[in-house]
């Protein structure tokens, strides 16, 4: 697996994360790790007030466009293409424009925003829940080429988000990452051209949706349609997104409350747990090594881990098909006596298409610290070889 500099978890401060404790724990990236039932007095409320708004995503955009025009028309709403939020155009301007055409169209409902392949699925959350949104987001709708899902969700292509850094360089952002993200944070999944796939791999599909965003409804649409969604006047099925999401199929994987709505025997998920850390030299190897982990393909892993190597840092693991990034999460120098590590080892949540789940905890642990190697201690565990990107900012060693 190719190692990509970006951290998959870090898209925006406003969007949290539960896990499995009653409790939050803040980040060195901007992003905010929720735990338990425990909620900021902001996050969590659904708003009371604004103008409902209605996400459509999506990579592949003949659908994900056909799919918003015929959405907005069945539910007496405003569309406002993929178009006009691309770009280094101003968000807040945008929607600031939306919402006053919103108000000039007789009869309207609310927002549909057609959102282009490289806005991320979490901005989206945060920019529609932060207090004093205008807006609430009632749903986000991923459509979906079935035809392509395992091609996306295994590429290693980037996507240019059209913006630059402050150097001026072009940023871009993995294209898996921003499709599987999208997934994981729907409401609905419209898996679509399904006529082109058997039966059977039509149900795997809609099983790894299902095991990505457990929560999410899945569709399966032999060509992009008519949205059947109930009468404006019936509401919503669902409550609006809140700033709080646990959503994403790995969040449940390590709250243990995962439970997919649709089961296949090819697709599987596991929640690996390890105390010892692990030896750098030996992760990467098995992470190169598609044999290493078993049969099988690994498309989606996410948690929590420690390198021996730099053994005062709990690290955010975050794989998607080929791309893999470690990136530091928090330093065990900065934590009081009342809070707790993210994890003590590694805390990992793994999906994949026929996997052996007992060759891959065992693969995982082979990586693993020894007996003779845990007794060496820090001191010698710090000149252990560590291929990995140094962190920067981080006082890994």
């Amino acid at each position: 697996m190719a190692a990509a500099g970006e951290n998959p978890l870090r898209d925006d401060p406003r969007s949290g994360r539960r896990l499995r404790k009653g409790r939050h724990v803040e980040t060195e990236q901007p992003t905010t790790v929720h735990t338990g039932e425990t909620r900021d007095p902001h996050l969590g409320v659904p708003a009371t007030s604004g103008t409902d708004v209605i996400a459509v995503v999506g990579a592949c955009t003949p659908e994900r466009r056909e799919y918003a025009r015929r959405l907005a028309a069945s539910r007496h709403m405003t569309l406002v293409p993929a178009g006009q939020l691309a770009g280094p155009a101003d968000p807040d301007e945008t929607l600031r424009s939306a919402l006053a055409l919103n108000t000039r169209v007789p009869g309207s409902t609310g927002l549909v925003l057609e959102y282009p392949v490289e806005t991320s699925a979490r901005s989206i959350v945060a920019d529609h829940t932060h207090e004093g949104s205008p807006t609430r987001l009632r749903e986000l709708i991923c459509i979906v080429d079935a035809a392509h899902l395992l091609a996306d969700l295994t590429t290693t292509a980037h996507v240019p988000l059209g913006r630059s850094d402050a150097e001026g360089t072009p940023l871009t952002a993995p294209r898996a990452e921003l499709i599987v993200t999208q997934i994981e944070f729907a409401s609905t999944v419209v898996l679509t051209n399904c006529s082109l796939l058997r039966r059977e791999e039509q149900d795997a599909l809609r099983s790894l949706t299902s095991h990505l965003s457990p929560e999410a409804h899945v569709e399966l649409a032999s060509v992009t349609r008519r949205a059947d969604y109930p009468n404006p006047g019936a509401g919503y099925a669902t409550a609006p997104y809140t700033r709080e999401q646990t959503r994403p199929g790995w969040i449940a994987l390590l709250n243990d409350e995962f439970a997919p709505q649709h089961r296949h025997s090819r697709v599987s998920a596991l929640r690996y747990e390890q105390m010892r850390p692990f030896h750098p030299r030996r992760l990467a190897r098995a992470l190169q090594s598609h044999e290493a982990l078993g049969r099988g393909r690994l498309l989606r892993s996410v948690g929590f881990c420690r390198l021996c190597s730099r053994p005062h840092i709990t690290a955010q693991w975050g794989q998607v098909g080929g791309s893999f990034s470690l990136t530091p999460a928090a330093l065990d120098s900065r934590l009081t006596a009342a809070d707790e590590p993210l994890a003590l080892g590694q805390d990992l949540a793994l999906i994949g298409l026929d996997l052996d789940l007992r060759q891959l905890a065992e693969a995982l642990d082979a990586a693993a610290l020894t007996d003779a190697e845990l007794l060496a201690g820090p001191e010698a565990w710090r000149t252990y070889p560590d291929p990995f990107p140094a962190w920067r900012g981080a006082d890994q060693r």
